[in-house]
């Protein structure tokens, strides 16, 4: 059982204040003549307090983390029943039971018991000369006061004989009460340390993936301006410039978990006017962008991947393409719709799934139950719908 914070410091100490004023509540039950600040003080009262206050700490402390929890649990349990056997002997609560009689205390036979009229033994009528029985002062019950008043000392109650039953009870259950904290404690804590285990080895999932994804994204905007080069297009050195600004994006905003929906925006534009220059003639773009994106904020290159594969897999040399790319902004909804014509003569590579499963992966990491992905293939097309809640 470790150290407590402020919280569990305020939660013990009240607990001791009530157990420890429990004994005041049951003895003034039985004594009308108690002195609270005498008992207080008493070493009855402090060997009592002392015995349970050791016990608990050094039960929750010391022997359930250095013996049960080590799985040491016969010597556990032997160290317990010499504990369970000094407190049988010991008897704290009767010994401050005992002390609880002693102070202002009476003679068990009232100093008038020699007068011949006092001496009424029951089987005779009490003497003429003297008052009805029934109005004299009887003797006083052993160790309490009588109805007369017989200053004098006081017969205290004979030892309790065999065990305290109280104390033992009181010993089972601060036991239990030590057991059952530290016991939640350990619970407490192997939780904590797997979800921060589970909170890391989700993080090191996410950046593996984001490490998967952008080589992945620059290696395929390379290929296309490298197509330029060789092609000797004018537009070679403008492409340059728009692929640095997507690397600028890509390495300065990238290792973060969420950017600024405008900043993806940029990117994703630039993106598009680097396919555009290689896509041709015979492909039509229709990309358009709808809603304020201002003030948002969305997964990086989430959308990247399903834009990426609608230029490698819908563009054909042979045939007109018309590539659709939606992106809406209604409030805290943002939708990606997209669209694309499949060429069966277009070879898959091995690596085609790899950016779509890692996307799908990082939205199930960044909006668990916040995102729905529909995934078509119909007849010739191929259909990407996915929509993403951003009030996590």
């Amino acid at each position: 059982m470790k150290k407590t914070k402020a919280p569990g410091i305020i939660a013990h100490f009240a607990g001791w204040l009530i157990f420890l004023a429990f004994p005041f509540v049951f003895i003034s039950a039985e004594n009308d003549n108690d002195n609270y600040l005498s008992l207080l003080l008493s070493k009855e009262y402090l060997l009592f307090g002392i015995c349970y206050l050791l016990l608990f700490y050094a039960n929750g402390f010391f022997l359930i983390p250095r013996l049960l929890f080590r799985k040491r649990r016969w010597l556990y349990v032997l160290t317990i029943s010499i504990l369970f056997s000094g407190v049988y002997f010991l008897k704290p609560f009767h010994g401050l039971l005992r002390r609880s009689f002693s102070g202002p205390q009476i003679n068990a036979v009232p100093p008038d018991f020699d007068r011949p009229d006092a001496r009424w033994d029951g089987r005779q009528p009490p003497p003429d000369n003297g008052p009805p029985f029934s109005e004299r002062n009887g003797p006083p019950r052993l160790g309490f006061p009588g109805p007369g008043k017989h200053p004098g000392k006081l017969v205290l109650p004979p030892p309790i004989r065999g065990g305290d039953t109280t104390s033992l009870f009181l010993f089972i259950v601060i036991i239990g009460l030590s057991t059952s904290l530290a016991i939640t404690q350990k619970w407490r804590v192997s939780e904590q340390r797997a979800s921060n285990a589970e909170v890391g080895k989700a993080n090191a999932e996410l950046s593996f993936l984001k490490a998967q994804i952008n080589p992945h994204f620059l290696f395929n905007t390379l290929n296309n301006i490298y197509t330029l080069a060789l092609e000797g297009d004018i537009n070679t050195a403008d492409s340059i410039m728009r692929l640095s600004n997507i690397m600028r994006y890509v390495t300065d905003e990238v290792s973060e978990d969420f950017v600024p929906l405008e900043n993806e925006v940029e990117c994703i534009d630039n993106y598009i006017d680097l396919q555009r220059l290689r896509a041709g003639k015979m492909t039509e773009i229709d990309y358009s962008i709808s809603g304020d994106a201002s003030g948002k904020e969305i997964a990086p290159l989430i959308f990247m991947t399903f834009i990426e594969n609608i230029f490698k897999y819908g563009i054909s040399k042979q045939a007109n393409s018309k590539l659709i790319i939606r992106v809406e902004i209604a409030g805290d909804l943002i939708s990606l719709f997209c669209k694309n014509p499949i060429y069966e003569g277009i070879r898959t590579e091995p690596r085609q799934g790899i950016g779509i499963q890692n996307t799908v992966q990082r939205l199930d990491q960044l909006y668990p139950g916040n995102y729905t992905l529909n995934i078509h293939r119909t007849g010739d097309f191929f259909t990407v719908d996915l929509k993403l809640n951003t009030n996590l």
